[in-house]
């Protein structure tokens, strides 16, 4: 059973502090909890929590779920007024009795921001982290992978889970939330910024295809991300049973297994999956068309007596060629 957000701050008398908790809002956010995928009650929870409503709807609604939540609010130091982000944080920890820490930062301003970004906050934040991403991010990153030329994974989006709690709730359900719990909010002017692709999409592309489809095609894309992700699931279950240090069996096996026997053991050496052209190097020192090649995170791929390893690129080894 879901338990009502606190609407005044732990330790204060409701009578001093102002009203009861509304039987309305406790009803929303049951109802909001009925379709998200937090951990068990009392399971320890980290939650990024920028300031902005779907963090902070994530705070609210992770705390009603029963989880021991600390929310962590990273501070890139790209823009002045990062301190009183920080505190709109503190305050609605405090309120809804949730640990929390800030943590700063050196991000430069520059080509790849929002990638770097990205990367910084998943190690600030660790492993197991929950973000406050929705279905309108979720259909966000199905277009933004489109144009990148994603395969079945990048279309499949996102993974409703832990890490990803509030996936099936809309954006407008999240500012609705803190609307009518009187949260304070933070307003990120990045995300205006039209230099980001994310931004395009949401304030260009997604209106368009809307309009042009005459419907809300959030919850289609949101749709046939799952759709396929469990198409995902199941080619990873079948590369899975390709040796991929094997060069012969990745060199005789269908091509389409081995790309996913090579994205699963390189996908073990970094944080995130490799891109399509770094699978098909490897691929490549399989079939005896390349010596060695390199792949994101520092790695190279060598072929010895028919089998593929993994060493650093500064490590020990003769230069790659081609």
């Amino acid at each position: 059973m879901a338990r009502a957000p606190q609407v005044t701050p732990p330790g204060m008398d409701a009578d001093s502090a102002g009203p009861s908790p509304d039987p309305a809002i406790e009803s929303l956010v049951e109802a909001l909890l009925a379709r998200c995928t937090f951990p068990t009650a009392g399971t320890p929870l980290v939650c990024g929590v920028s300031g902005g409503p779907d963090s902070l709807a994530l705070l609210v609604l992770a705390t009603a779920a029963g989880c021991a939540v600390t929310a962590v609010h990273v501070d890139h130091g790209l823009r002045r007024g990062s301190d009183d982000e920080a505190a709109v944080v503190a305050t609605a920890a405090t309120r809804f009795g949730a640990a929390f820490r800030t943590e700063r930062v050196d991000l430069a301003d520059g080509p790849n921001l929002e990638a770097r970004a990205r990367a910084v906050r998943h190690q600030v934040l660790g492993e197991g982290a929950a973000t406050g991403h929705t279905a309108d991010d979720q259909a966000e990153t199905v277009l933004a992978n489109l144009l990148r030329g994603a395969g079945v994974h990048g279309l499949a989006g996102m993974r409703a889970g832990p890490t990803h709690p509030i996936l099936a709730l809309r954006r407008r359900e999240t500012v609705d939330l803190c609307v009518r719990l009187g949260l304070e909010t933070v307003d990120d002017p990045s995300n205006q910024d039209p230099r980001f692709l994310r931004n395009r999409v949401r304030a260009e592309l997604l209106p368009l295809c809307a309009d042009i489809a005459g419907r809300d095609v959030v919850p289609v894309l949101a749709r046939q991300a799952a759709l396929l992700a469990g198409d995902a699931d199941l080619l990873d279950s079948w590369g899975g049973l390709l040796d991929p240090t094997d060069a012969a069996a990745l060199a005789a096996a269908p091509p389409a297994q081995a790309r996913r026997a090579v994205r699963g053991w390189l996908t073990g050496a970094g944080p995130y999956p490799p891109p399509a052209d770094a699978v098909e190097r490897v691929l490549e020192v399989a079939r005896l068309e390349r010596r060695a090649a390199e792949v994101p995170g520092g790695v190279r791929v060598t072929r010895s007596r028919g089998r593929l390893s993994l060493s650093p690129v500064n490590g020990p080894g003769a230069p790659i060629q081609s």
